[in-house]
């Protein structure tokens, strides 16, 4: 593990990486999902795709990456940029980056992109949550508001104040036009069964994304982490394709 100290608007942000194949040419940046890790990437996909350096990335404020203030998701891709840039990574990298990590990889708008149950597309809330939402909002009017656990995502639940702010200003971006302006090239992996990022999503990505590909395997949110070698497979033999043109 290692860490690079960015400077951002004013503020140090401590970024925690580790490096696989350092000597290999052709970088693959793995960007993890909300509430996760660099670790939980690096057991899933260290031991595939080995004629890449693979740089696995704890995202601000989770594993062992600072976060000093409530970000939103261009912030993310603004200080990873800073970020590759300090690191040789930032020509003609690719990029796979699972759920909120999807976002900030379609942000950093890389050469090659894989979405693997990508967020950026807003899913209605169920009505359950709406009225938890609801009720909070009246609670909160009374002062009320240190009940906030009972109703918060599960997904929130731990978080620290900053991390809080940060997951209630990135939870329902839309990024439609972002997709939609993306030039590169894309690859979108997807759960049948996820419920996260359901798969009606990865068709609208796939439709607005021009140049790009939707394989859905059997599993869920975390469907890499049985199925990261056929995944893999897809990724190698989408760069192939992409190089020989």
């Amino acid at each position: 593990m290692a860490i690079k100290s960015i400077q951002y608007k004013h503020q140090t942000f401590q970024v925690s990486y580790e490096v696989v194949n350092p000597e290999k040419s052709k970088t693959m940046i793995f960007l993890h999902g909300w509430g996760a890790n660099k670790e939980l990437m690096k057991k899933s996909f260290e031991k595939t795709m080995d004629t890449f350096r693979h740089v696995y990335i704890d995202l601000p404020g989770f594993g062992n990456s600072t976060c000093s203030r409530p970000l939103v998701t261009e912030d993310y891709a603004n200080i990873l940029e800073l970020f590759l840039a300090q690191i040789n990574a930032n020509q003609d990298h690719m990029i796979l980056g699972h759920s909120f990590g999807g976002k900030v990889a379609l942000l950093l708008n890389p050469q090659f992109l894989v979405l693997v149950g990508s967020a950026g597309i807003p899913v209605p809330k169920p009505l359950k949550i709406k009225v938890k939402i609801a009720l909070f909002k009246i609670l909160k009017l009374f002062g009320l508001s240190k009940l906030r656990s009972m109703f918060v995502a599960e997904d929130a639940k731990q978080l620290s104040q900053i991390m809080y702010e940060t997951f209630k200003n990135v939870v329902n971006e839309d990024l439609t036009s972002n997709f939609k302006e993306y030039s590169g090239k894309a690859l979108l992996c997807w759960g049948r069964d996820d419920t996260a990022t359901p798969l009606y999503t990865a068709k609208k990505m796939n439709e607005l994304i021009t140049d790009s590909r939707l394989v859905i395997f059997e599993g869920d949110h975390y469907f890499f982490m049985q199925q990261a070698e056929a995944l893999a497979k897809e990724v190698e033999t989408a760069v192939l394709q992409m190089l020989q043109h």
